[in-house]
């Protein structure tokens, strides 16, 4: 692997990869690239800055390798993402006829953590609150001046199910290939938060990937899913609460702190940082709120 890991995104097709090699592009958030890990060594993978860092260079330089592609791998995107022609209409338009496409689903699921939020201030969606990004309802509702009774196994069912639910919705609302069903019975190696799965989800994610390329093991296919030798989008781990646990019924002990590049952060300073971020940004509050109603009426319901 080269030193820098998007040195063959960042020259040209023409000299990076001979004509007669098969390349693959994984298009989309962190999530794409946990994709291209898992796919085959028999395909020439480009590593593509996550879709929310692009700039206008790095834009036109990912329609190039567009242009190039044998195999293109995106998550839906929308027109015009942050003022950059990188929508998944877009820059499907840059790829040949022939191109092998496949489009997969933003995946979050929220069963094994079912208070934890993602939320986006109005005044500035780019932001998130310090030490870990994701919120918790719970301290989102001290916030806002209130409070939530204990979890319980019914509030984690309900929820996991609307998840499920969600995430069926997205898979038919943009075609893409299907993964909901890998949740039906989730362990805490499927998902490290609500949005960035384990491994064996990524396995089976990317089995359904080359089958949806037409490169699926087997008579007709040429090529399986990789272990990539290392764990998947590993750098934060939620806490598991006794509740989780007893809804999935998992052998499991319950954690009550996070671990962030491998460092154990306690969960009272999560909530002491994100208390005084939510003061300084009441927006967020309103917002996650209107965003996450009816999560939280389910948890108040608890």
């Amino acid at each position: 692997m080269p030193d820098d890991p998007l040195d063959l995104f960042r020259r040209t097709p023409r000299e990076a990869v001979p004509a007669d090699v098969r390349v693959l592009l994984s298009v989309g958030n962190c999530q794409a690239e946990s994709v291209r890990a898992v796919m085959p060594e028999a395909l020439t993978t480009v590593r593509t800055p996550p879709v929310h860092e692009l700039t206008a260079a790095d834009a036109e330089q990912l329609h190039a390798w567009l242009e190039r592609a044998d195999f293109v791998v995106l998550q839906p995107i929308r027109d015009d993402y942050r003022g950059l022609p990188v929508g998944t209409r877009q820059l499907l338009a840059s790829t040949r006829a022939g191109t092998g496409i496949a489009v997969l689903p933003v995946i979050r699921f929220a069963g094994l953590y079912p208070r934890h939020l993602i939320i986006r201030p109005p005044s500035d969606t780019s932001l998130t609150p310090p030490v870990v990004a994701y919120h918790d309802a719970a301290v989102l509702m001290e916030a806002a001046g209130s409070a939530l009774p204990p979890l319980t196994a019914r509030a984690v069912a309900v929820i996991a199910a609307a998840s499920i639910g969600e995430l069926r919705e997205r898979e038919g609302r943009h075609g893409t290939v299907v993964v909901s069903d890998l949740f039906a019975s989730p362990t805490f190696g499927s998902m490290r938060t609500i949005n960035h799965p384990g491994n064996p989800v990524w396995a089976a994610v990317g089995a359904r990937t080359l089958d949806a390329l037409g490169l699926a093991e087997g008579p007709s296919g040429t090529a399986a899913p990789r272990d990539p030798g290392r764990p998947l989008l590993d750098s934060v781990h939620a806490p598991r609460e006794p509740a989780v646990i007893d809804a999935f019924d998992l052998d499991a002990e319950p954690t009550s702190d996070w671990t962030v590049d491998g460092c154990i952060v306690p969960a009272a300073e999560v909530r002491i940082a994100h208390l005084r971020w939510y003061a300084e940004h009441p927006d967020a509050v309103t917002a996650g709120l209107h965003r996450h109603a009816a999560t939280l009426r389910e948890l108040a319901a608890a």
